[in-house]
């Protein structure tokens, strides 16, 4: 009997194992995590968890009954220390155990600032996991002083639920303005005015110098000579492919675990899958940090295990909840050159334009624009800017145009 192994129990991995059993795959399947809990949703991490809102049950993407009642062996606390390719094993602990296929869906780990700069201070906290936000939430107390190092959306999340906690809150970031790297400046300035507006301090084309104490943070020193008292601090400037153990196993690293097409590494044996796997784009390999890349990417790899070759074709979406705002992006604004507004009442969006070809929305408290954008992006056609622009439109009608 075939003996389908999964390492990383996150998002991907439990799409990937999901997705065997609901195809047919009646072999052996093992999904092994290094957290103590089942596979669980992180984006209600920094949001609706953190406020106190939603119980760690709801977390979980499936009960944990569901992996047995599937026959799917669930390891949980189990770090994978070693891969032999060769000999198609995988090391837990003393345990040796044999595939015939692998999957890696490991995703990522979040950036931190050196010790040299106080990163190793007790107060300083990431948001990645179970475990950062639920040591980090006794910190969220009315009139404590944090500091947001990042204004992306992990940053501005914390934020929103800082400043609504009754926090006094200092965000900077040390590009020109926040979220910089990922949407147009409209809509950069959509949320500055927002977290503003709920009084938190940002501060754009700032970084930090170094964060002091003795044992645990109490200050920051930043790059403008300014200095700050605070109480603790979240570090909030990106993640990193977790490949560490796929480059020990000899497999070919290209911004992540490289894989072609079908999810296949350089050992046509093994498949990756979500933050850690880079496959063919335009430019090169890429890696799309998102639910929806974890779930697509992962189920397909699933099939082509089975044998299905079937391409990965991505259709990109991303979401951010801030204060009572839901941010809905669908589609990949790189390289744009040109953006149209659409405001209709409280319903704003922005439309990325690469020449004549529409590449993205940013929908803000407009689900009608997200969804006619990434309909019709799915169907690769370009809506007419003016039309877009005038609140009058009907949207639906762009998809028939």
């Amino acid at each position: 009997m075939a003996h389908y192994v999964v390492i990383g129990a996150g998002q991907a991995g439990s799409a990937l194992v999901a997705k065997l059993r609901s195809s047919g795959f009646d072999g052996q399947v093992t999904l092994i995590g290094e957290e103590a809990v089942p596979p669980y949703q992180r984006p209600p991490l920094s949001k609706k968890y953190l406020l106190g809102e939603m119980e760690l049950e709801r977390l979980f993407l499936r009960p944990e009954a569901y992996y047995g009642d599937n026959d799917i062996t669930l390891k949980l606390s189990s770090s994978a220390a070693k891969i032999d390719a060769a000999a198609k094993t995988v090391t837990i602990g003393d345990e040796v155990i044999a595939y015939d296929k692998l999957a890696l869906t490991t995703g990522s780990v979040p950036r931190r600032l050196p010790a040299a700069i106080g990163g190793d201070l007790d107060g300083v906290y990431v948001v990645r996991g179970l475990t950062d936000v639920d040591a980090m939430a006794p910190e969220f107390t009315d009139g404590r002083r944090v500091l947001i190092i990042g204004g992306g959306y992990i940053g501005l999340e914390a934020a929103a639920v800082a400043a609504k906690l009754g926090l006094k809150v200092t965000l900077v970031e040390m590009a020109d303005r926040i979220l910089q790297r990922v949407a147009a400046p409209e809509t950069s300035d959509y949320f500055r005015d927002l977290h503003q507006s709920n009084g938190v301090d940002i501060r754009e084309g700032v970084g930090l110098k170094s964060l002091t104490g003795e044992g645990r943070v109490s200050g920051a020193e930043l790059s403008d000579g300014t200095t700050l008292d605070i109480d603790f601090a979240i570090v909030g400037v990106g993640i990193m492919p977790a490949d560490a153990l796929a480059a020990e196993a000899g497999l070919t690293i290209d911004n992540g675990i490289a894989v072609n097409e079908f999810g296949q590494t350089s050992d046509p044996d093994i498949y990756a899958a979500g933050d850690c796997a880079s496959f063919p784009g335009p430019s090169g390999q890429m890696r799309l940090e998102s639910v929806q890349n974890a779930i697509d990417q992962a189920e397909n790899a699933a099939e082509n295990m089975m044998g299905a070759e079937k391409p990965y074709r991505p259709e990109p979406w991303f979401w951010s909840d801030q204060y009572d705002t839901h941010l809905q992006i669908a589609g990949l604004n790189t390289g744009y050159d040109r953006i149209v507004t659409r405001q209709d009442g409280a319903a704003l969006s922005h439309w990325y334009y690469k020449g004549d070809t529409f590449l993205a929305v940013d929908a803000i408290n407009d689900p009608r624009a997200y969804m006619v954008g990434k309909r019709l992006l799915s169907m690769g056609k370009t809506p007419d800017p003016a039309a877009v622009a005038d609140a009058s439109t009907d949207l639906k009608l762009l998809m028939k145009a």
